[in-house]
Protein backbone atom coordinates (compact mmCIF):
# COMPACT_ATOMS: atom_id res chain seq x y z
CA UNK A 1 0.00 0.00 0.00
CA UNK A 2 1.33 3.36 -1.10
CA UNK A 3 1.60 6.10 1.68
CA UNK A 4 0.80 8.68 -1.00
CA UNK A 5 -2.62 10.87 0.05
CA UNK A 6 -5.95 9.55 -1.46
CA UNK A 7 -8.54 11.67 -3.48
CA UNK A 8 -10.96 10.29 -1.15
CA UNK A 9 -13.57 13.09 0.84
CA UNK A 10 -13.49 12.59 4.58
CA UNK A 11 -16.19 11.19 6.33
CA UNK A 12 -18.55 13.39 8.62
CA UNK A 13 -17.79 11.10 11.52
CA UNK A 14 -13.37 11.54 10.98
CA UNK A 15 -14.43 15.07 12.03
CA UNK A 16 -16.46 14.10 14.91
CA UNK A 17 -15.15 15.79 18.27
CA UNK A 18 -14.46 13.98 21.08
CA UNK A 19 -17.14 15.59 23.76
CA UNK A 20 -14.56 15.98 26.17
CA UNK A 21 -11.95 17.97 23.52
CA UNK A 22 -14.11 20.37 22.53
CA UNK A 23 -15.71 23.36 24.38
CA UNK A 24 -19.49 23.96 23.15
CA UNK A 25 -21.65 27.23 23.47
CA UNK A 26 -24.76 26.31 25.88
CA UNK A 27 -27.21 26.95 23.04
CA UNK A 28 -27.78 25.61 19.78
CA UNK A 29 -30.19 28.11 17.59
CA UNK A 30 -31.53 26.75 14.54
CA UNK A 31 -32.59 29.77 12.57
CA UNK A 32 -34.62 31.05 9.50
CA UNK A 33 -33.20 34.22 7.77
CA UNK A 34 -32.74 35.83 4.43
CA UNK A 35 -29.05 35.47 3.73
CA UNK A 36 -28.37 38.94 4.18
CA UNK A 37 -29.84 38.92 7.65
CA UNK A 38 -27.62 35.38 8.31
CA UNK A 39 -24.68 37.22 7.39
CA UNK A 40 -25.29 40.31 9.70
CA UNK A 41 -25.80 38.10 12.68
CA UNK A 42 -22.52 36.06 11.85
CA UNK A 43 -20.61 38.66 12.01
CA UNK A 44 -21.95 40.15 15.29
CA UNK A 45 -21.20 36.56 16.54
CA UNK A 46 -17.73 36.83 15.49
CA UNK A 47 -17.47 39.89 17.04
CA UNK A 48 -18.89 39.27 20.22
CA UNK A 49 -16.63 36.00 20.65
CA UNK A 50 -13.49 37.82 19.72
CA UNK A 51 -14.82 40.22 22.76
CA UNK A 52 -14.55 36.75 24.40
CA UNK A 53 -18.72 36.97 25.01
CA UNK A 54 -20.19 33.25 24.55
CA UNK A 55 -22.25 33.30 21.20
CA UNK A 56 -24.72 30.20 20.50
CA UNK A 57 -23.66 28.24 17.43
CA UNK A 58 -26.15 28.88 14.77
CA UNK A 59 -27.71 26.38 12.14
CA UNK A 60 -29.50 28.53 9.51
CA UNK A 61 -31.63 27.92 6.58
CA UNK A 62 -32.55 30.39 4.12
CA UNK A 63 -36.31 28.53 3.14
CA UNK A 64 -38.66 27.76 5.98
CA UNK A 65 -39.70 24.63 3.77
CA UNK A 66 -35.97 23.15 4.27
CA UNK A 67 -36.34 23.68 8.01
CA UNK A 68 -39.71 22.48 8.79
CA UNK A 69 -38.38 18.57 6.83
CA UNK A 70 -35.44 18.95 8.88
CA UNK A 71 -37.03 19.31 12.00
CA UNK A 72 -40.01 16.73 11.80
CA UNK A 73 -41.95 16.11 14.79
CA UNK A 74 -40.11 12.73 15.23
CA UNK A 75 -36.72 13.99 14.69
CA UNK A 76 -37.51 16.73 17.65
CA UNK A 77 -38.69 14.00 19.85
CA UNK A 78 -35.59 12.12 19.35
CA UNK A 79 -33.67 15.16 19.73
CA UNK A 80 -35.26 15.79 22.95
CA UNK A 81 -35.08 12.53 24.17
CA UNK A 82 -31.45 12.92 23.32
CA UNK A 83 -30.79 15.72 24.97
CA UNK A 84 -33.17 14.90 28.38
CA UNK A 85 -31.18 11.14 28.35
CA UNK A 86 -28.67 10.06 26.40
CA UNK A 87 -28.73 6.62 25.18
CA UNK A 88 -25.82 3.91 25.34
CA UNK A 89 -26.55 3.14 21.81
CA UNK A 90 -28.59 4.02 18.92
CA UNK A 91 -30.17 0.61 19.90
CA UNK A 92 -31.26 1.66 23.18
CA UNK A 93 -32.55 5.16 21.96
CA UNK A 94 -34.88 3.35 19.25
CA UNK A 95 -36.24 1.06 22.06
CA UNK A 96 -37.16 4.15 24.24
CA UNK A 97 -38.62 5.81 21.42
CA UNK A 98 -40.14 2.36 20.20
CA UNK A 99 -39.23 2.85 16.74
CA UNK A 100 -37.48 1.05 14.01
CA UNK A 101 -33.55 0.95 14.58
CA UNK A 102 -32.72 1.54 10.50
CA UNK A 103 -35.26 4.89 10.95
CA UNK A 104 -33.74 6.23 13.89
CA UNK A 105 -30.12 5.54 12.62
CA UNK A 106 -30.98 7.64 9.35
CA UNK A 107 -32.83 11.12 11.38
CA UNK A 108 -29.70 10.78 13.83
CA UNK A 109 -27.16 10.75 10.89
CA UNK A 110 -29.10 13.55 8.88
CA UNK A 111 -29.44 15.46 12.15
CA UNK A 112 -25.68 14.95 12.66
CA UNK A 113 -24.79 16.26 9.31
CA UNK A 114 -26.30 19.47 10.32
CA UNK A 115 -24.13 19.44 13.47
CA UNK A 116 -26.91 19.46 15.80
CA UNK A 117 -26.64 15.86 17.18
CA UNK A 118 -22.76 14.20 17.60
CA UNK A 119 -21.30 10.72 18.08
CA UNK A 120 -19.43 9.30 20.78
CA UNK A 121 -17.81 6.00 20.26
CA UNK A 122 -17.78 3.66 22.28
CA UNK A 123 -15.88 -0.18 20.92
CA UNK A 124 -18.57 -1.05 18.19
CA UNK A 125 -21.49 1.60 19.59
CA UNK A 126 -21.98 4.55 18.11
CA UNK A 127 -23.55 7.13 21.16
CA UNK A 128 -25.54 9.85 19.92
CA UNK A 129 -25.37 13.02 21.85
CA UNK A 130 -26.07 17.27 22.01
CA UNK A 131 -23.51 19.28 23.86
CA UNK A 132 -26.15 21.81 24.13
CA UNK A 133 -28.09 22.97 27.18
CA UNK A 134 -30.82 25.14 25.07
CA UNK A 135 -31.98 24.43 21.29
CA UNK A 136 -33.88 27.41 20.39
CA UNK A 137 -35.46 27.40 16.54
CA UNK A 138 -36.22 30.54 15.53
CA UNK A 139 -38.23 31.64 12.34
CA UNK A 140 -38.46 35.18 11.41
CA UNK A 141 -40.61 36.98 8.94
CA UNK A 142 -42.53 40.15 8.68
CA UNK A 143 -42.48 43.06 6.33
CA UNK A 144 -40.11 44.11 4.81
CA UNK A 145 -38.36 47.28 6.24
CA UNK A 146 -40.16 50.63 5.55
CA UNK A 147 -43.28 49.17 4.49
CA UNK A 148 -46.56 48.78 6.17
CA UNK A 149 -49.92 46.73 6.03
CA UNK A 150 -52.68 48.55 5.61
CA UNK A 151 -54.31 46.63 8.03
CA UNK A 152 -51.92 47.23 10.72
CA UNK A 153 -52.70 51.07 10.33
CA UNK A 154 -55.12 53.10 12.18
CA UNK A 155 -57.80 54.63 11.46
Amino acid sequence: MSDEPTDTEPTHDEFTPDPDEVEYPSTLRITSKPSEDHKKSALDRAERWEQGDEVPHVVNFEDRARLRQLLTDRRMELLETVMERPPESIRALAGRLDRDVHDVHDDLHLLAEYEIIYFEEDGRAKKPYVPYDTVRIEVEFGLPRGESSESAVST
